[in-house]
Formats: C-alpha cells, structure tokens, sequence
C-alpha cells in the first residue's frame, strides 16, 4: 500500500501543481496546440500568473492580477474552446491533483477548477447556465459563494 499522499498546504505545492499540470497541457494532443500553437504561451510569464491564481483561490494570498476571461474569450475565433474542450482541461486537472494531492484543499482547488471551467465557458460561449442562478445553488455552492463574497 502506498502511503497516503500530501494535502496542498502552501505556495509550493501550488508551484507543484501548476508545472506537473501544465507539463502535461504542453504534452496534450488536444490541448497542446492551443497553448502552444494558438495561444502561443510563454510560459515564463504564464507559469507565475498560474501559481498566483491558483493561490490566491485557494490561500487567499491576493496576488492575482489577470482577466481569465478575457484571455479565454480571445481565443474562441481560433480554437475549439467548446464544452469538450474544457472537459477534457478538467480531466488533465482532476488527475494531475489526484496524482500529486489528497484532503481538504485537493478537494477545494478541484471544486473551485470546476467552478471557473464551467463560468468561463459559458461566459465566453453565451451559454445560459441555469447553475449560475443563485437559487439553482447547492447549500455546498452558497456557502462557498459566501466565502468569496466576504473577502
């Protein structure tokens, strides 16, 4: 049996997270060429962003500056950025955090994937999402919704 894995529990698990994660997107035969090719990412610059967002959503550290939506929505004349696209990102998440972490902020950073993946797509898609509506909430979703709303 192997011994249980690590919670994320600081800035360098994010790090981590963020290079396992996106070495694996560089590698990706479908989203490989929409970082690479079509975004044209450089990641010296990209890489820091990532481990900013990824930790202030998850430790709060409030050192994100960024418009995630934005940047997606620029690539919709280019690139698949349809629902299968971000499905697919989703799996090579889940998995990479499934690899590398276990416990209560693996599960959070996986939630709040969820959470941006399906806000981002449906934004930059015009896709009306009855889970955005507040009242179609899970008691989980309100409550979390109520941690973001209270920074």
């Amino acid at each position: 049996m192997n011994p249980p894995l690590p919670d994320l529990t600081d800035r360098t698990d994010i790090i981590r997270l963020v290079d396992t994660f996106y070495e694996r997107i560089r590698k990706d035969e479908k989203l490989g060429p929409i970082f690479n090719d079509i975004a044209k990412v450089n990641w010296a610059t990209h890489l820091p962003k990532m481990y900013d967002f990824w930790d202030t959503v998850l430790f709060r550290s409030g050192t994100f500056r960024g418009d995630p939506l934005g940047v997606h929505a620029r690539l919709v004349p280019w690139a698949d950025m349809g629902r299968a696209s971000f499905e697919h990102w989703l799996v090579l998440f889940r998995q990479t955090v499934a690899d590398l972490f276990e416990g209560t902020n693996a599960t959070v950073i996986v939630r709040s994937a969820e959470d941006m993946a399906n806000v981002i797509y449906s934004k930059i898609n015009n896709v009306p999402d009855p889970r955005f509506d507040p009242a179609n909430l899970t008691p989980e979703q309100k409550a979390r919704y109520a941690t973001y709303r209270g920074t």
